[in-house]
């Protein structure tokens, strides 16, 4: 397979997508494909964490606690919320690894050109476990950076709100000087979450799925061809930033009116059914009532739809950069991209 640079590779990938989602084209098929598609190039699993920090300072002026007295709960309504969000952790573990799964499925669909899920998603069940746990517990040390590193900040923040509230006049200036850090530490950290995630996705990936490797011997593999090219690979992670965003702003540009053509009849026909069920009484306003929000739902199944319709290609030629890119540096991978031509028998 030849060996593409990471501005070569943009058009025969751009080829690749096209030959794969329209050649032929069959709705349901591309639907299916391009769901996958934004499912695992969007996907990933995501950490929220509250920390509610008690002022530990009375005053006889009225400060009072930070929690009024109002929004206290009962010892039952927060064992309810604890669970709720242990339910949601737990759902949002699971969608990732689902989602962990989709990625080698979808992976095996595209070198192999095929368009059936299933024979990836069971053929990598143990890869896309390793490659899950990997994963996560990447993002438990990023979630843990994170957190060391805003510590510190939110102190500070905690500081400004206790010395306006004792009769002081809020220090602009200060709060300023503590975001703004803030900031620009929050968005190295995504950053480099972007860099690890490309990495994971787009070389480790390939490893543990054509070798069956762990984690740790995928990225042994991966660390010299990086070495060995920095500049090949920086821009490449560059280019596979850039190049969707424009992608998405284009679309975006082309689609502006259509998109609010169809929000505007939308609008107009929610409007019309709200304005019936004022004028509604009894069982018929309970009537209307249930075609409001059927058609409210119907809405946001339909964009969710078109926003797959419109971000699958995108999403598709990701991965078909990403394969082209690093199929030409990993003899395994290219192989199956670009099977060798078999020789002719010689005429006896």
């Amino acid at each position: 397979m030849n060996t593409y640079s990471a501005t070569q590779a943009i058009s025969p990938a751009v080829e690749r997508t096209k030959n794969y989602l329209f050649r032929p084209f069959k709705w349901s098929t591309y639907l299916k494909l391009a769901t996958v598609a934004c499912l695992t190039e969007g996907g990933s699993s995501g950490f929220n964490s509250n920390f509610n920090l008690p002022s530990g300072h009375h005053t006889s002026s009225g400060a009072g606690n930070l929690i009024p007295p109002a929004f206290s709960l009962s010892s039952g309504t927060i064992a309810l919320i604890v669970i709720g969000v242990l339910a949601c952790i737990a759902l949002c573990i699971y969608l990732s690894y689902l989602i962990c799964r989709l990625r080698f499925a979808f992976f095996h669909c595209l070198a192999h050109k095929t368009k059936e899920i299933r024979p990836g998603w069971r053929l990598y069940r143990t890869q896309g476990m390793r490659y899950f746990i990997a994963s996560l517990m990447i993002g438990l040390i990023f979630l843990f950076v994170l957190v060391l590193a805003a510590l510190p900040f939110i102190f500070g923040f905690v500081r400004l709100y206790q010395s306006s509230q004792s009769g002081g006049s809020f220090n602009v200036g200060g709060f300023f000087l503590l975001l703004l850090p803030l900031f620009g530490i929050i968005f190295c950290l995504c950053l480099m979450a972007y860099v690890v995630n490309a990495i994971l996705h787009d070389f480790i990936l390939p490893h543990m799925a054509l070798e069956n490797l762990t984690f740790g011997q995928s990225w042994a593999a991966v660390k010299p061809r990086i070495g060995a090219e920095k500049g090949s690979f920086a821009l490449y992670l560059l280019l596979r930033a850039i190049l969707p965003i424009a992608a998405y702003i284009a679309l975006f540009i082309v689609a502006i009116i259509p998109m609010l053509i169809v929000i505007g009849l939308a609008a107009l026909l929610i409007f019309g059914f709200h304005a019936l069920m004022e004028s509604a009484s009894g069982a018929m306003a309970y009537f209307w009532l249930s075609i409001e929000i059927l058609l409210g739902i119907g809405g946001f199944v339909l964009g969710v739809i078109v926003a797959f319709c419109l971000g699958g290609p995108i999403a598709t030629w990701i991965r078909n950069y990403a394969l082209l890119f690093y199929g030409g540096r990993y003899p395994a991978l290219g192989e199956i991209l670009s099977p060798p031509v078999s020789a002719a028998p010689e005429a006896v």
